[in-house]
């Protein structure tokens, strides 16, 4: 088992050629394929009802503007991958979520950047919304980190289909890793039980351990930071938990404070 495609995301920011560099070491470690993809939607997407010359030409120029900003990201995402052969480029003026929904059937790991103040709308997609929609792991990169070693992994456990997913999908990493540790953390309900999931850790040759760490009041997500931190882990596995209201994702508590603060890379399944 292994990734032989990596997709990135990748939009207008300084924080966007460091996530292609992280996302073209792991391409190489694992003799993967590199994607770059983007979208975005012209500022006047549907032309006024009776379009009037001066309407058909805001929409041109919003057109080219969109073009320009798509020309930009892919010189970027080509300046970030170097002299890599095996890259490839998708984009399209379209709304970001689903093109990108659209294209992960050619990925078997997707990069993302962590959603943090508003910025350029090129790609603006909420990781959230990614991790639910794409049947795919997806790696949030915190801001300022250009490089995954992996070589020491935090998991995050709960007995559950999302955890479970998510162990399954990040097993190419946890494979390449030194040292795995299984976190289960008491948030007053108690801990799950690692045993099961350690020794299916360890029939696919991964050396893993487990530890339970107990909230003590805190966030159940800070709670599994810090247990990350005393490993030295530079990677979290974890699932992603949700439900649908009214067509958004609500998550849940530990999911959306991972996704809003982690300061090391999550990779996440749903």
């Amino acid at each position: 088992m292994t990734f032989a495609s990596i997709m990135v995301a990748v939009d207008l920011t300084a924080k966007a050629k460091e996530r292609v560099g992280l996302a073209g070491h792991l391409a190489d470690d694992f003799r993967a394929r590199l994607i770059g993809v983007a979208a975005e939607t012209p500022a006047y997407a549907v032309p006024p009802a009776g379009p009037t010359p001066a309407s058909a030409y805001a929409l041109t120029a919003s057109n080219e503007t969109v073009l320009n900003d798509l020309r930009q990201a892919h010189a970027a995402f080509e300046e970030a991958a170097g002299a890599r052969s095996r890259i490839e480029w998708r984009s399209n003026i379209e709304f970001p979520l689903p093109f990108l929904v659209a294209q992960a059937g050619a990925a078997d790991l997707v990069v993302v950047g962590r959603k943090t103040e508003p910025g350029p709308t090129l790609f603006s997609v909420n990781p959230g919304d990614l991790v639910m929609r794409l049947g795919r792991p997806v790696l949030v990169v915190p801001p300022g980190i250009d490089h995954l070693d992996a070589k020491r992994v935090a998991v995050g456990w709960k007995n559950t289909r999302e955890a479970r997913r998510a162990v399954w999908d990040a097993l190419p990493l946890l494979k390449r890793a030194s040292q795995v540790v299984v976190v289960s953390v008491d948030d007053g309900n108690g801990a799950a039980d690692p045993r099961d999931i350690v020794g299916f850790l360890q029939a696919h040759d991964v050396y893993a351990t487990a530890v339970r760490k107990d909230a003590y009041g805190a966030a159940a997500a800070e709670a599994l930071v810090d247990a990350a931190s005393e490993q030295a882990a530079d990677l979290l596995v974890t699932g992603a938990y949700g439900h649908g209201r009214f067509r958004e994702w609500a998550f849940g508590g530990v999911t959306r404070d991972l996704l809003a603060a982690a300061p090391i890379c999550c990779l996440m399944s749903h």
